[in-house]
């Protein structure tokens, strides 16, 4: 199966590292142009040339918008500079390891600007368009904390509900219109904000960080299948074919790459 993306654009927010990174690389070597988001105009001018030098001849077909998509201002600019597009993928999102009875208001308040309401300001700017042109592609990165519910990231979790149900309820909205809506539930990945939390454990235990990670999953995701972190290269896989033509009767679904850790058969 070949996935071409020629003649469409992708806006992959929060893409200067990590899992969005790694989608907008997967797009890019898809043919599609691809626009990077990220917070500083610096980092979003070093993903360009990253991926530029990763992906043969992408260069002409990468563009960066530097936003901060958890205000409705940083969205608005987004949409401003990048009026339309044909693939939509809600990356951007933060986490933190957090007791439920430490956490203020305005921690929650900032979850769901950051992992939730960007997600809606940009869906409901970009999918008319998507609507017009008979044809869109809108993936929210959720997580399988959404189901699995963290007791040390429940602000966290309930955000990643939260991009369930939109997801869901959005594809029902645009039923028949030729776009599709759809969820992508990462488990445990080995994204640099993952990294940064383990450091200290493999220091401490004398091992990689790929250890550290291997060994946080069989303790804390124990029903993991795999057993390991997975890769971001091995969920940006899974977004990819999900913004691809061929995807075209997957819609409203949540699509899980985490390793096997939601321990169902549904």
């Amino acid at each position: 199966m070949k996935i071409d993306l020629t003649g469409k654009t992708a806006i992959v927010t929060g893409s200067t590292a990590g899992i969005g990174f790694a989608i907008a690389q997967g797009l890019a070597e898809a043919g599609a142009t691809v626009v990077v988001n990220g917070r500083s105009q610096a980092s979003v001018d070093k993903t360009i040339a990253a991926l530029g030098k990763k992906v043969a001849g992408a260069e002409k077909r990468l563009r960066g918008v530097a936003a901060d998509l958890g205000t409705a201002e940083g969205c608005a600019a987004l949409v401003k500079a990048e009026p339309k597009t044909d693939i939509l993928v809600n990356n951007m999102g933060i986490f933190k390891l957090q007791d439920f009875f430490e956490i203020p208001d305005e921690e929650w308040t900032r979850f769901f600007d950051v992992n939730v309401m960007s997600g809606v300001r940009l869906s409901r700017a970009y999918a008319p368009g998507m609507v017009d042109g008979k044809w869109g592609r809108i993936v929210f990165i959720a997580s399988e904390s959404a189901v699995n519910i963290p007791v040390d990231m429940i602000h966290y979790g309930f955000t990643k509900t939260a991009n369930l149900s939109v997801s869901r309820g959005l594809a029902k909205r645009l039923a028949g219109t030729g776009v599709t809506v759809n969820a992508v539930l990462p488990g445990p990945t080995l994204t640099e904000g993952v990294a940064e939390m383990l450091k200290d454990d493999a220091r401490k235990a004398g091992t990689t960080i790929e250890e550290a990670a291997d060994t946080f999953v069989r303790e804390h995701r124990s029903t993991s299948i795999i057993q390991r972190a997975a890769s971001v290269d091995e969920v940006a896989n899974l977004v990819v074919y999900t913004c691809s033509p061929q995807a075209s009767a997957t819609t409203g679904a949540a699509l899980r790459v985490d390793g096997g850790v939601l321990d169902t058969i549904a």
